[in-house]
């Protein structure tokens, strides 16, 4: 029986698919690549991210640029977010768990100095018994070790945690973690790659949580 959800934020519970696109173009502008269509993105979208940039940019990346490329990212994600909304019915959602009597928690490799204030402008932060980003300075990196210290913190059992999340990235982790996972195909990553990890697949929020009901 799952008695807690581990839900990402990115694509999960923001819909921030536009600021993340126009982002990803300030990239490529900058490296003197043409832009790419969602499309586009989603077919190269990997992680760690190091990898899709280096195939966008047909060439591999130092750390010194990877660092400018993660700088670039987010000054302009940074910008657009006042543009992003929440997923259809993400309140409705989360308050119809919480009232069953189960709990929830929010995991996102945003960073967590801007993750926080933001999910309290979107008045989600009593809905979670914790809320963790990412404490460095660079992003991109892999969930996994991140959610099995999220679950410790809380000392939760994997067995009755499932993992709700857009990428296949989330599935990894909840493999290595020991949780279950449901995907949603709502972010950065097409619906034919998240069926390959063959964890189930849901077009919402809403319905990844009815299928725990049912």
């Amino acid at each position: 029986m799952i008695s807690h959800v581990v839900w990402d934020w990115n694509g999960t519970l923001l819909n921030d698919n536009d600021a993340v696109l126009a982002a990803v173009n300030a990239v490529c502008v900058d490296f003197g690549r043409g832009n790419l269509t969602w499309a586009e993105w989603q077919a190269v979208y990997a992680r760690p991210m190091r990898v899709s940039y280096e195939q966008i940019l047909q060439r591999p990346l130092d750390d010194e640029e990877w660092a400018r490329v993660d700088k670039l990212y987010y000054e302009q994600y940074d910008a657009l977010l006042h543009t992003c909304d929440l997923a259809t019915g993400v309140h409705a959602e989360l308050t119809r768990w919480s009232e069953s009597g189960r709990t929830q928690s929010l995991l996102s490799m945003w960073f967590h100095a801007r993750l926080v204030p933001t999910i309290e402008q979107f008045g989600l932060t009593g809905y979670f018994s914790r809320v963790d980003g990412l404490a460095g300075d660079v992003g991109g990196g892999s969930k996994s070790d991140s959610l099995v210290r999220h679950l410790e913190a809380q000392a939760l059992d994997p067995a009755g945690v499932v993992l709700i999340g857009d990428v296949v990235d989330d599935a990894v982790a909840a493999q290595a973690a020991g949780t279950s996972c449901i995907l949603v195909n709502t972010g950065a990553m097409t619906r034919a790659a998240l069926e390959t990890t063959g964890i189930p697949v849901t077009n919402s929020v809403q319905e990844a949580l009815h299928l725990l009901d049912s």
